[in-house]
Parts: structure tokens; sequence; C-alpha cells
């Protein structure tokens, strides 16, 4: 089985300009491909997990990837999937952002030799005179077509900025820049992406004068994440499951993929692991206990990905001592309980749950105590909002703070 016909069996492919010319180029080896970063946050997450795997089954299949870092559109910020404008960053933040993205993308990709790439729009972008893009992209595009896209349809209703209404225009000329420049002949992104990614294809021919059967550019579109429910996966009581260690631990990690549901885990092995079809197709009969067996299959192929084996060994140790028959803390990464976080020597129930991340807010603690009864601390059941810990009781070992059936966090100072 070649790499496109593969793709198509897990379940990644969503959308293609033209599958005949896309299963030549990428089966070939011939695809020089890019997808898009924007650095909205100080480390990558789960949504861009599954375009790394990407990448690096495609470069492992002989084409080559160009990591396209947003330095430019990230000042744009794109409106796909929001129904809000999201937050502007500065520059500062932004290069920030950058560098983090550059130390986690290299665990998946090969930069070496030339084997891939990894470039900043900012390099062009920040530079282009707004009356030039008016006079040279503009043309190209119509206000028309523009609001017939799915990524501004939705935000119409609550309303659409000028600024964000610019991404489209910004998205496409990377690829006309990437295709000129660098050889760029195919360009990935979520399904949400498809309006982006035609506007750049037909700048691209419109720009260089490329008839339409003789277009070099084609586009693909990847299977968005979704769960049984239809909701985006990558999401926690404590927000994004992120891909840095000190923001969302390998334990946390490891769990989040140990707890997906049952309708869902077969689908994630397929999608995102790197294990053989063959052995996958044999886990589809699988029930019960047996999917048990493959959420730990799952949790530690994608823990191992991400951190390690080494981590991904201590997650699912850690996993087993705590859900196992004999609960064992001590391999539990702990959340440590800083001086200011006390307030006269004492610091309540309410404040903890918040800062293991395992409430988002104090009122979403008091419900989870007085409403759901589903707060225990060491084994026993917490009823009182009003119960407090000095720094005597998160000592030593510390606490376990138990949080409904699957969510467990020490406590220490």
């Amino acid at each position: 089985m070649q790499i496109y016909e593969e793709l198509v069996a897990r379940g990644l492919i969503a959308q293609v300009t033209d599958e005949k010319k896309v299963r030549e180029l990428i089966n070939s080896g011939q695809a020089t491909f890019y997808i898009g970063f924007d650095p909205t946050a100080d480390s990558l997450h789960v949504g861009h997990f599954m375009a790394l795997c990407l990448m690096k089954r495609l470069q492992m299949a002989g084409n080559k990837p160009i990591a396209l870092l947003g330095g430019g559109t990230g000042m744009i910020g794109d409106p796909s999937g929001k129904s809000d404008m999201r937050k502007m960053l500065t520059k500062e933040d932004i290069n920030h952002n950058i560098e983090c993205f550059k130390k986690q993308m290299s665990k998946f990709i090969d930069f070496s030799d030339g084997k891939a790439l990894m470039v900043n729009n900012a390099d062009w972008l920040l530079d282009l005179n707004y009356v030039d893009v008016l006079r040279e992209v503009g043309p190209y595009f119509t206000v028309n077509n523009m609001l017939r896209a799915e990524c501004y349809k939705q935000r119409m209703e609550k309303g659409l900025s000028f600024l964000e209404f610019n991404y489209m225009i910004m998205q496409s000329y990377d690829f006309y820049k990437l295709f000129k420049d660098y050889g760029c002949n195919l360009q990935f992104g979520g399904d949400d992406q498809w309006s982006n990614m035609l506007g750049g294809r037909e700048l691209i021919r419109k720009k260089l004068g490329l008839e339409e059967a003789d277009a070099k550019a084609q586009a693909m579109t990847i299977t968005l994440l979704l769960n049984s429910e239809g909701k985006k996966m990558g999401k926690t009581v404590s927000g994004a499951v992120w891909l840095d260690p000190n923001k969302t631990s390998p334990y946390e990690f490891y769990q989040y993929w140990r707890n997906v549901a049952d309708a869902d885990v077969l689908k994630c092995i397929r999608m995102l692991t790197f294990l053989p079809l063959e052995q996958i197709d044999e886990m589809d009969s699988w029930e019960g206990a047996k999917l048990n067996e493959a959420k730990d299959i799952l949790a530690y192929e994608l823990t191992k990905l991400v951190h390690g084996d080494e981590e991904a060994d201590k997650a699912r140790n850690a996993s087993k001592a705590m859900f196992g028959g004999n609960k064992d803390a001590s391999m539990l990464e702990a959340t440590v309980v800083s001086d200011d976080q006390f307030v006269d020597g004492k610091v309540d129930i309410l404040s903890l749950l918040v800062i293991t991340g395992q409430c988002q807010s104090r009122s979403e603690a008091r419900r989870a105590i007085e409403k759901d009864n589903s707060v225990s601390v060491n084994d026993e059941k917490i009823s009182d909002i009003k119960t407090s810990y000095t720094k005597d009781d998160l000592s030593g070992d510390g606490i376990v703070i138990k949080k409904g059936k699957k969510s467990f966090k020490k406590v220490t100072i």
C-alpha cells in the first residue's frame, strides 16, 4: 500500500483539489508541501499534533515538508472556527511563541540536510506595502466569493472585523510565495481551511498565468479530529492539551488519551498512531476489557511520540499504580503550591482544585463538592468547601485530590 492509499485507509483525507494529481505527487515522493502554524500560544497543542504526524508520514515517504511559521498571519488572526476575534498578540509574544514551536517541531520533522524547511511568513508579509497588495493581489479576489467561505459565514452574525477579513488574502499570498520561491506544489491544512487554500491556488493560477488543467499547485485538507459527539478533541476542563510537558505533563497527556470514549479509541489509533493498519484492523472487533487495552495502546503510543519512551513508560506505570487494585500515589507527578498561594498559613480545597487544573474556577469547584459530591482527598470525601490545608499537611508526600472517577492530582509544597 502506498502512502496516499494509507492516508485514505486511516481516514485522514477530507478534500483534495485533484485526487489523481495529488496521489501521483505524494506516492512518487515529488511533493514539496507546506502546513502553516500560527504562533497563537507558546506551545503546540493536540490540534497541531495531527498535522505534525501527517508531515512525518509524508516525509517518511520521500516528500519534502515546509513548516510555515505564521509570524505575519499571527498578527492578523485566523477567524476559522472562532466565534469571536482572536486576542491581538505583540511582535514580542509572536517571536517567543515561534521559538517554542521550532523546538517542538524538530521532534517530529527531520530538518537536516535540506530534508525539510522551516520558514516564517513575517519575512515577506511584514514588508508588503498596503497599496501594492491592493493592486497586485486585490484584483484576483471577489468579495462575493470570500463571503461565501465557511470561515467567514459563521462570523457574519456576530461581526467579522476588516482585520480578519484580510486573513484569506494573507494565507493565499503565502501559497503563492512558497510556490514561486520554494517550488511548493501542495498545501495541507485542516478541513476548515479549504476556502483559504483554494484562494491560494487561484492566486497562483491567475498571477502566473497557469491554465486550470495544468495548474501545478494542489491542496488537500486533513479530516478534523472530532469525537463521537462531533466536538473537536484536545480539550480538558483546564483547557487545551498541550505538547509542552510544562503545560500538560506527560502523565496528563497519557491520561487524556487513556480516557477517550469507547466510540473514539479505534478511530484515534487509526488516525494518529504509526501502528500498522493490519494490526489496527484486528482491533476492530475488540469490545469490553479489550477496548481498555486499546485505550492503553493509544495513550502509550501517542505519549511516546510526543515525550519519548521513558516518559511514556513513567506515565503508563503511574496510571496503573493509581487505577490498579492497590493505589500508589508515589508515582504521580506533584503539583507544587507556592508560599504566596497560602492565606494565613492555609490554602482551601477550592483553591487547590483550581491550582491543580481539575476545575477552571472556584465556583466550578464549589459545585463539584456541594452538588456533585465528586471530590475526595486521600480517599476521604470532601463535603465542606471551607476545608483547608496547612504547609505541614502538604509536606512530605503531600495529599492526593481525586475529582470524579479518573482525575487524580498529588499536591505538595
